[in-house]
């Protein structure tokens, strides 16, 4: 079984900061990428960032500069620092890992549950 938890959601007001953070556990052989979705009421899910276990980080346009997406391999755990935050940020927020259970097994992608962020005054 492998989980992913989110936590480090809530309310903030315009221009302020918050960071997520999200821990993968259960039986895991390897994580390759690491990523940030979010989803605001009545508009698709959509990629915030991306961080490979080698190689540069990927971010969607309209959070370039005032996010920042980081991961810790030993914990498992990837961030996101979000600064600046605007009220269009308002969104549950998720994390994915895409992983694998056993050193041959396929290369699956795990969610966590989601966490609410909140920009507003």
């Amino acid at each position: 079984q492998v989980q992913l938890v989110e936590s480090g959601g809530g309310l903030v007001q315009p221009g302020g900061s918050l960071r997520l953070s999200c821990a993968a556990s259960g039986s895991i052989f390897s994580i390759n990428a690491m990523g940030w979705y979010r989803q605001a009421p009545g508009k698709q899910r959509e990629l915030v960032a991306v961080i490979p276990s080698g190689g540069s980080t990927n971010y969607t346009d309209s959070i370039k500069g005032r996010f920042t997406i980081a991961r810790d391999n030993a914990k498992n755990t990837v961030y996101l620092q979000m600064n600046d935050l605007k009220p269009e940020d308002t969104a549950v927020y998720y994390c994915t890992a895409d992983l694998r259970v056993l050193r041959f097994s396929r290369l699956r992608t795990y969610w966590g549950q989601g966490t609410q962020v909140t920009v507003s005054s």
